[in-house]
């Protein structure tokens, strides 16, 4: 996550949307760059709301926006997919080197998700809160033009990020069935994700409704 003071913006880091490449690139432009732990690094809205935004306004002046990157939900969990399939990862609980995709999914799906598969949903990631925190300004991955453009006319700097933390590449099939299952089960990610327009403009996620009052 960084914080940009001057600019008056807080860019969020959804995981498997390279976001480790514009930490590195944008970093020494920033006033904060949360970098680790990764519970902080990729702090979702609701972590934001509750420990860096009350910090924020305590100590920059002016209201910030807050931007962030999201990633076609199929291609995101492949990013998860691939990236576990690392030699590396030989022997861990969160590996997939014994799975195909579509068992990947299936176990995405489930109610308790095993290791290897939970990876969490990119929309209750972006979910607005009550007290009207949210994201302002939300960009398909697959829009880096866009994004970066974005980010250099806010920040007023040349932005050209490097490739970094890339999953390894291989060609990645999803069954019909199970992705009907992915759709139903997540429709909240993917009706987020299609509401992504121009200039990071999109159609927010209701925020969580307020507790009814006791009787």
């Amino acid at each position: 996550m960084l914080v940009f003071s001057k600019a008056r913006l807080v860019l969020l880091s959804v995981p498997k949307t390279g976001s480790t490449a514009y930490e590195a690139a944008l970093a020494p432009h920033a006033a904060i760059a949360v970098s680790a732990p990764p519970e902080l690094k990729h702090a979702p809205v609701f972590r934001y709301n509750r420990f860096f935004r009350p910090m924020i306004e305590r100590f920059f002046e002016g209201t910030f926006d807050v931007a962030a990157v999201m990633r076609e939900p199929v291609d995101w969990l492949g990013s998860w997919y691939r990236y576990r399939q690392r030699p590396e990862m030989t022997g861990h609980a969160n590996s997939t080197q014994n799975l195909s995709f579509d068992d990947f999914v299936t176990a995405y799906c489930t109610g308790e998700p095993p290791d290897c598969a939970r990876v969490g949903s990119q929309a209750k990631f972006l979910e607005p809160q009550r007290n009207g925190a949210r994201v302002t300004h939300l960009f398909r991955y697959e829009d880096q033009p866009g994004l970066r453009a974005f980010l250099e006319t806010r920040l007023g700097t040349r932005v050209a990020p490097e490739t970094l933390n890339r999953s390894p590449a291989m060609a990645l099939a999803l069954s019909p069935k199970i992705e009907a299952r992915l759709r139903r089960k997540f429709a909240a990610d993917f009706t987020l994700w299609s509401g992504i327009g121009a200039q990071g403009q999109y159609i927010p996620l209701p925020a969580k409704p307020k507790p009814e009052p006791a009787d």
